[in-house]
């Protein structure tokens, strides 16, 4: 998301080299295929602004079939021209199922039309619930604006309806039920798809150039760390609080059952001199298309003291920005924010594709998928690209579809680290520190592995007895 508070943080990261929205396929609706026995649904739309700060799309969800249907299984979508070069920032004001039981992501049409370019996909989490034959979601008061909040246009959009200032069904807003289109007609040339489930082969593809790591050392001195190609970070510098320290002897390993993990613990007393960042990443830029892949386990809450502090939990890659809107610059992100931060008041997990960007005046060009959700707990984190797509998967189901504009023209770095943004979510002079968990990584150079061909592949290396293998050439 291209919060400026945000844009300025992952400047520095970028600069430093230590270290927007989705294309998950489009969809438009001229013959509607049968869904399931008995499930049907309906939109209902008003608009609440026809001004030029932001747009405000306020929905409800009908279920007008015989059975009862799970909001998880719903999908809404409200279609826009774009503005030239802009990105976008959702939020939900106010809704009858809870804000937090709602998700919004920001996809790019594979045909754009002279009226819808992108859409907001919305969806919702287990804790909406259902709805019952004749039910409906009440208000969901839903917004939108570009990220840097220049003025916009929404006369030219798809779905906008000036008039339409009341309730009433709106079939220029689109619905699926389980991936099965239900309602609406999408913008013209544009085929219904579901959004594609991970299938294919468990076993692991042919043998190539990979680096492996199960992080069994004992401790960030270990010789083995500087063999293998990490470096764990020492260095002063942003991103994160000014004054904070980056404390290598925070990046710690142990057992937990028969798997080695690796912690980084961040800290801090309420001062940039007391806050204490971790970071480690790979020494060598050779790493660019192919499959990366780590289990990492977020946290939301501290492992002591008082909870509240913008945290950042990440695993990315990286290279470095070679001059301002350099075209030849790759960024590409998970980024958990338990607390929230960048203008975000709860947590959520961002994915991020960067083309180039601007230091001054700020100006970024990137693409990026989030949920308003918890992500506590352990997670399988996919991301792959190749020469046309890049793709995020989170535990095994796409989260975010990016498309080639963002692919790397070099190779990059990986990296893991957690930082705070600021002190301002929690100003207590309480010391208190927060974890983050990686359980291993995976680059397989050249290869689009699904989510369940990197799990066959790290179950081989594990039966192998293989703690580490980096068979990646150096970058050319």
């Amino acid at each position: 998301m291209n919060h400026p508070t945000r844009n300025r943080n992952l400047r520095l990261r970028a600069v430093l080299a230590v270290a927007a929205v989705t294309g998950l396929g489009a969809t438009a609706l001229t013959a509607l295929p049968a869904a399931a026995a008995g499930e049907a649904v309906t939109v209902q739309y008003r608009q609440s602004a026809t001004g030029s700060d932001q747009v405000e799309p306020w929905l409800k969800v009908v279920n007008t079939g015989a059975s009862s249907v799970p909001l998880s299984q719903v999908k809404v979508r409200y279609y826009f021209k774009a503005d030239a070069g802009a990105s976008y920032t959702y939020a939900c004001s106010w809704a009858v199922k809870g804000c937090a039981n709602l998700t919004g992501t920001f996809g790019t049409l594979a045909n754009p039309t002279a009226t819808a370019d992108r859409y907001l996909e919305i969806g919702f989490t287990a804790g909406a619930g259902s709805l019952a034959p004749g039910a409906d979601t009440g208000d969901m008061q839903l917004r939108f604006h570009r990220s840097n909040w220049q003025p916009l246009n929404q006369n030219d959009d798809y779905s906008f309806g000036p008039a339409q200032t009341t309730y009433a069904n709106w079939s220029k807003v689109t619905a699926t039920v389980g991936g099965v289109p239900v309602w609406g007609t999408a913008p013209a040339g544009n085929e219904p798809t579901p959004t594609p489930t991970p299938t294919g082969p468990t076993t692991p593809p042919p043998t190539g150039a990979a680096l492996f790591d199960d992080f069994d050392y004992t401790g960030h001195t270990d010789p083995a760390i500087n063999a293998h190609g990490w470096s764990v970070r020492s260095n002063s510098g942003g991103p994160g609080v000014p004054g904070a320290t980056w404390a290598p002897e925070n990046v710690t390993f142990a057992k937990e059952g028969t798997n080695s993990i690796m912690n980084l613990r961040s800290s801090t007393a309420g001062t940039g001199e007391s806050t204490r960042h971790t970071e480690i990443l790979t020494r060598a830029s050779k790493f660019k298309n192919g499959t990366y892949a780590a289990r990492v386990r977020f946290s939301d809450a501290p492992v002591s003291g008082p909870d509240g502090d913008r945290v950042v939990q990440t695993f990315f890659t990286i290279n470095d920005l070679k001059a301002p809107m350099a075209d030849d610059y790759a960024e590409y992100d998970f980024e958990y924010l338990p607390n929230g931060g960048w203008g975000e008041p709860a947590n959520i997990l961002y994915t991020t594709s960067w083309e180039t960007y601007r230091p001054d005046p700020w100006e970024a060009v990137n693409q990026h998928s989030e949920s308003r959700t918890s992500y506590a707990g352990w997670h399988d984190l996919v991301l792959t690209i190749d020469d046309s797509t890049i793709v995020y998967y989170v535990d095994g189901q796409e989260f975010g579809r990016h498309d080639a504009r963002y692919l790397p023209e070099r190779p990059m770095s990986i990296n893991f680290n957690q930082w705070l943004i600021d002190l301002a979510g929690q100003t207590s002079t309480t010391p208190r520190s927060y974890d983050q968990k990686v359980d291993y990584v995976l680059h397989v150079k050249d290869q689009v592995l699904t989510p369940a061909q990197v799990a066959a592949k790290v179950g081989a290396y594990r039966s192998a007895g293989t703690a580490f293998e980096d068979s990646v050439p150096a970058a050319q």
